[in-house]
């Protein structure tokens, strides 16, 4: 093994049961597993949402759509993202539910002569997509009710600084989306209203409404990008290298590209096959840290491509195969993903979603392997 992601299904179901407990029984739960999941595996991670409640899912496009249903995914889906008239179609090959804003998105629905269920997107201050004027918003929502073969089955928004509890545009984008959600429900009763993100979904019962997106929270990070532990969220990932070799330093001598590390005193330099092309990002300025024997070591000088040193220190008993930690814990010490997100000026989902694609994916049950096909003795 070079370098692997393994991700706990376990933590996401937990997570979810979490999220769906909070929320209350009276309001629906769907997680948001756009973007490969996060970078945890885009079925796997559906398939264990389900099966810790939630009863949709939400993507961003027609791809993602049908890879979930190939995938054996059968949950009411949604696509949150715009759509042309081919990902139209592929998205309504895959029996999601499409999202709208204004009288082209319906047209085009209508184009396409095909039943679908239609969700009205309000923009009440996030700024891109979304009808700003609450009454053209209340219009579409009329005419997509009374124009078969398509039915009104959403009214959504979503909000910008939910997870700044000192923003003052959270309370206004929720008041904004309130009182439209009022008018749509009295004009067309049954409709779901949905509005919050992971931070306002633990932050603000009154964002609840009938349904909740949470998205980073189910893969067990903290959507304020402090501590996951702050909220009982589990981190479902780690993220694991080895040492591919391990060799003396002397004062003077350096490591890695442009001579950015020097060594100050004879010490023992680790190579880990992990790199930028890995999801390792070339920080500017701190290279940052990894967990070896249970212990943090700093990164020694650039991340390459493929690779990377650590400084294991002078007296460093670890040789060639022992176990790196990138994100995740190692003994009495852990490394988060937001941790790494702090470091690099960004947030927590970036540390995930940028893990690459040439990293496994290897998926487990608290410890016990999930096939690649995700049916397991527990669970088949």
């Amino acid at each position: 093994m070079r370098v692997v992601a393994r991700i706990n299904v376990a933590a996401i179901e937990r997570n979810v049961a979490l999220l769906q407990d909070r929320v209350g029984r009276g309001t629906a739960v769907c997680a948001v597993v756009k973007a490969d999941g996060y970078g945890h595996g885009a079925v796997p991670a559906a398939r264990a949402a389900v099966s810790g409640g939630a009863t949709w899912l939400a993507v961003v496009t027609a791809g993602e759509a049908t890879a979930l249903r190939r995938g054996g995914i059968d949950a009411r889906l949604l696509v949150l993202g715009p759509l042309d008239d081919e990902d139209l179609s592929e998205a309504l090959d895959a029996r999601a539910e499409v999202v709208v804003w204004d009288d082209e998105g319906v047209d085009r629905l209508l184009r396409a002569g095909r039943p679908a269920d239609v969700h009205v997107k309000l923009d009440s201050g996030m700024g891109r997509l979304g009808q700003r004027d609450p009454a053209v918003a209340l219009g579409l929502c009329d005419r997509i009710a009374t124009t078969a073969p398509l039915r009104l089955s959403g009214a959504m928004t979503h909000f910008a600084t939910a997870d700044d509890p000192d923003d003052e545009l959270f309370p206004l984008q929720l008041s904004r989306f309130t009182a439209w959600g009022e008018d749509v429900r009295r004009r067309h009763p049954g409709v779901v209203l949905h509005a919050a993100n992971s931070a306002a979904t633990l932050r603000e019962p009154a964002a609840h409404f009938d349904l909740v997106r949470p998205g980073i929270a189910v893969y067990g990070m903290d959507p304020m990008n402090r501590d996951p532990d702050d909220h009982g969220l589990e981190p479902a990932l780690e993220w694991i290298a080895r040492l591919s070799s391990v060799k003396p330093l002397e004062p003077g001598e350096s490591v890695g590209y442009g001579r950015r590390y020097v060594a100050d005193r004879p010490t023992r330099i680790g190579t880990v096959q992990a790199g930028y092309a890995d999801g390792v990002r070339r920080a500017p300025v701190d290279p940052g840290e990894v967990l070896v024997g249970g212990r943090r070591v700093p990164i020694a000088g650039r991340v390459s491509m493929d690779s990377i040193g650590v400084d294991l220190g002078p007296d460093a008993a670890e040789a060639p195969g022992a176990t790196v930690v990138l994100v995740g814990r190692d003994g009495d010490e852990r490394i988060t993903a937001e941790d790494v997100a702090r470091r690099l000026g960004t947030i927590n989902y970036e540390v995930t979603c940028a893990i690459g694609p040439r990293v496994p994916r290897e998926h487990h049950r608290d410890g016990v392997p999930v096939p690649a096909s995700g049916q397991d003795d527990a669970r088949s």
